[in-house]
């Protein structure tokens, strides 16, 4: 037993020499010198110099930042390159931390380095999210939810982020340069085709193939288009593996593969130096983003949700002249997976070269979830002669995001299948008139409804619908809004912000029920004193629930004076066309 025991302590004490040794922030000093290390080319691991030139004290809550001149192979001429976040940095043998912050127009290869004790600080636990905002069905952008990129002011310079480099493979020029401003707010920097092209290996790579100093690929969209940020491993602790030195993006939990690459080149540049890498096999997955760097297991393979657009562009005869399916498949987070598939869609759209001039985009799918939950489903069509792509995309992926970013941890797409129909001509009606068959009627007659709509090029379209008042109704004055699906839908909006869901079906259904916009909408309704409660309209109560209620309301107690009263609500198609425009007329219901 003995023995044993003594045994036990011999390979402790051997995995203990054998762990890395950590530099102490509080031992940094002027003038020190150290090594870090990166890939210049291919996977080989090559050494540059640091001089050690201060540390500016909580630059961040709880953050410091060591400054350093970096030296060495190629630094002199290209300065800090993008790909080169997390490159460690060692003094007398010992990891510092990683390189993850330059001087915005420096001419010199001047950096920040981030702490290893930093890097090292517990994450939030698997499951647990970072406090984020979250998107609005009335958001015109997704990219508010993420955080800023991070910068120090230090005297007249600023200390930034390093931007991380952003690939796009299959993706238009014309998608690149739409959420260009975006990205780079996010300290990504988007390139068009620089990457290696062409899936990762299938099968996960040996962990022994990366060491401190090796580039990673962290992919978020792989298939007929891929996406992939790269950067460098800093430090690995078992199968646990520290990167990049700063966020990604702050989504927190999370679950992103990553992949073994290799630098097929340096491309030195006026304004901003990078590497040019290809992903090779996967190594393992992120599963912590947060403000000090990225970490994530080795061996671990992340889940993926299978994408599948599907864009024809159909000609003057009515036939299709193209049909093009794109296969895709995407990363699992509830921030990072909305605006991968706008792009997504985006691109699909502009690679039929019709995002110009007049014309109109029908879009129709559905998300899938893997617990039960129905499936949110996604029916609008949009025309005009602006970025009417834009509008297209951004109605792909608002919903998903809503759903995923409504408070239910559990809730995980399954699939996402999407259908785009593009036409040259503009298909739209705009409700031009709505006028009565008689301006006063009694309880249990019937009124007419006249809706004429104006189309393109003179062109009238006149819908007539019946309404009989119900028998016993209240006389006065009844309003008849006729409008579309995007101003009927206002008062929903503000519903769903308000209300408190209990489930995650509750919530798609509730989405799956709002109104589209290839119809007009006619709703009745009246002005009279009432309730709202919770959220449900209490028109003309008792007099003594209402007194009740109006103490609640001057209390705090939830219930709020409600001046309208809808009292019926009417659907009127019109066809393979958008509706826009809203019209209100006044009746009489009269004993």
């Amino acid at each position: 037993m003995a023995a044993l025991r003594l045994l036990a302590l011999a390979a402790f004490a051997a995995a203990l020499a054998g762990q890395t040794s950590f530099f102490p922030l509080r031992e940094v000093r002027p003038g020190l010198r150290g090594t870090g290390k990166t890939v210049f080319s291919g996977d080989r691991i090559e050494e540059f110099s640091v001089e050690i030139l201060g540390v500016l004290e909580n630059a961040g809550p709880k953050q410091s930042v060591v400054l350093a001149r970096l030296g060495g192979g190629l630094l002199e001429k290209t300065g800090v390159l993008q790909g080169m976040s997390g490159s460690p940095v060692y003094i007398d043998g010992k990891l510092l931390g990683a390189v993850a912050f330059t001087f915005a127009f420096s001419t010199e290869p001047l950096a920040g380095i981030r702490p290893i004790e930093d890097m090292l600080r517990p994450a939030e636990p698997r499951g647990r999210r970072a406090p984020q905002a979250r998107v609005s069905l009335e958001d015109r952008q997704l990219t508010h939810v993420f955080a800023p990129r991070q910068e120090f002011v230090w005297g007249q310079s600023r200390l930034v982020q390093i931007a991380t480099p952003l690939s796009f493979a299959g993706f238009t020029r014309g998608t690149i340069e739409a959420f260009a401003s975006e990205l780079r707010a996010l300290g990504l920097e988007p390139a068009q085709g620089v990457a290696g092209g062409g899936r990762p290996s299938t099968q996960l790579g040996d962990p022994k193939a990366l060491r401190p100093g090796s580039a990673i690929s962290v992919q978020l969209l792989a298939g007929d288009m891929s996406v992939s940020a790269d950067g460098t491993v800093t430090h690995i602790d078992g199968n646990r593996i520290y990167a990049f030195g700063h966020r990604f993006l702050s989504v927190g939990a999370t679950e992103l593969p990553f992949a073994r690459s290799e630098v097929l080149t340096v491309a030195p540049n006026l304004a901003t130096s990078f590497k040019i890498s290809a992903a090779r096999e996967w190594m393992g997955a992120v599963t912590s983003d947060s403000s000090t760097g990225i970490s994530g297991e080795l061996g671990r393979r992340a889940r993926m949700i299978p994408v599948s657009i599907s864009v024809v562009a159909w000609g003057e005869g009515k036939q299709p002249e193209r049909r093009t399916d794109y296969r895709l498949e995407m990363v699992d987070d509830r921030y990072l997976s909305p605006f991968l598939l706008q792009m997504a869609v985006y691109s699909a759209i502009d690679a039929t070269e019709r995002t110009l001039g007049t014309g109109s985009l029908a879009l129709r799918g559905q998300v899938e979830f893997e617990d039960g939950t129905p499936p949110l489903r996604l029916d609008e069509m949009y025309a005009g002669e602006g970025n009417v792509p834009l509008q297209v995309s951004l109605a792909a992926a608002l919903p998903m995001a809503y759903v995923l970013q409504g408070g239910f941890d559990t809730l995980r797409p399954k699939s996402v299948s999407l259908a785009v129909d593009v036409f040259d001509e503009k298909r739209q009606w705009q409700i031009e008139q709505v006028w009565p068959s008689r301006k006063a009627v009694r309880p249990g007659e019937e009124i007419e409804l006249n809706i004429l709509l104006a189309g393109q090029n003179g062109e009238d379209l006149l819908k007539k619908l019946r309404y009989r008042i119900a028998p016993g109704a209240r006389t006065g004055t009844y309003n008849i809004t006729v409008s579309d699906g995007l101003t009927a839908n206002l008062s929903e909006y503000q519903r769903l912000a308000a209300a408190k869901m209990r489930s995650p079906s509750q919530l798609v259904s509730l989405l799956n029920g709002l109104r589209s916009n290839t119809h007009a909408y006619v709703r009745i309704w009246r002005t009279e004193p009432g309730f709202r409660l919770q959220g449900e309209d209490l028109p003309g109560p008792p007099t003594s629930v209402a007194l009740v209620l109006g103490r609640g309301q001057t209390s705090g107690g939830g219930a709020e004076l409600a001046t309208t009263s809808e009292i019926a609500e009417l659907r009127v198609p019109v066809g393979n066309a958008v509706v826009s425009g809203a019209k209100t007329i006044q009746v009489e219901v009269r004993e």
